[in-house]
């Protein structure tokens, strides 16, 4: 038992239903026979209580924050093998005064990673995100042909850890019908098309723009291993409609591995006993594969 990979686990915002989904993860038989878990941030009665549970407050968003360093602290130290988090309240950041808006952009900076990107591991269905969170009216505007081709760059050199050694990628459009040849918006044709060219030309077998309303099943049926969408809510319908709690937030591009929840801090049941930790479960789990170097 003692080639156990160490996950450690963040509890997220102790205001929602992380430290609950963390305490019945790491009571989980099957885990405890997989990893070795270790929790950070406020997970015994007495620390929970200490926020109102169900509402945002500057001091969840802190104590999240404060366990999110720490783990990273300790995975970049080797004391730990692998992260999975609980989920996180931006608004709860943005009362702390912090600038990050997510897991995401907050270990980009931690480890100093340069190009991190958001997938969603699932067996049936694999997307990664070439924007996260960022207003739907900024997305035209930050899909440059830098950042895309970054993203499938990076999505092809990760991609073979998962099990995928020659990845078949493909690039939803940004417009409907992926613009029509210009009928409906240029970005497809000007800035999209030529992100896929130049990434071919380098050996990635990349496909696209195609339009975002067939390209998912498209992938589902096997032509794809990974679709790479433009915005946060192209990709995470999909993803979430097909395997709600069964699929992995990873990120990608980051000098250790982290995995977390596909699903909010649910305020609404905070403190109520009933939150089901299969997505967190999920994400132990692939982090525990990842860190152990084994079958994905």
């Amino acid at each position: 038992m003692n080639d156990r990979p160490r996950v450690g686990v963040t509890v997220g915002d102790p205001a929602g239903i992380g430290p609950e989904i963390a305490g019945k993860a790491a009571a989980s038989p099957a885990l405890s026979a997989l990893c070795e878990i270790v929790l950070y941030g406020p997970s015994t009665d007495d620390e929970i209580g200490r926020y109102d549970r169900g509402r945002v407050s500057a001091a969840a968003g802190r104590a999240a924050y404060d366990a999110i360093v720490a783990a990273t602290r300790d995975a970049q130290a080797g004391r730990i093998d692998a992260i999975a988090t609980a989920p996180i309240n931006k608004e709860a950041f943005a009362a702390a005064g912090l600038p990050w808006r997510g897991h995401t952009d907050l270990l980009a900076h931690l480890t100093g990673a340069t190009r991190v990107a958001m997938m969603f591991h699932a067996q049936s269905l694999r997307v990664i995100l070439a924007t996260v969170h960022i207003a739907l009216a900024e997305v035209p505007r930050a899909l440059t042909r830098e950042v895309l081709e970054g993203t499938i760059a990076l999505a092809a050199r990760e991609l073979p850890r998962f099990g995928f050694m020659t990845p078949r990628l493909a690039l939803a459009g940004l417009n409907p019908h992926a613009g029509e040849h210009g009928v409906i918006g240029r970005e497809d044709d000007e800035v999209l098309a030529p992100a896929v060219a130049s990434c071919r030309i380098r050996g990635i077998d990349v496909s696209g723009p195609f339009p975002a309303d067939t390209v998912f099943v498209r992938a589902m049926r096997g032509e794809f291993d990974a679709v790479i969408a433009c915005y946060h809510d192209q990709g995470l319908i999909p993803v979430k409609l097909v395997a709600f709690g069964q699929a992995v937030n990873v990120t990608l591009g980051l000098p250790i591995v982290r995995t977390s929840v596909d699903h909010g801090t649910a305020f609404d049941i905070a403190g109520q006993g009933i939150a089901d930790p299969s997505s967190l479960i999920e994400a132990i789990t692939l982090a525990a594969r990842l860190a152990s170097g084994g079958p994905r």
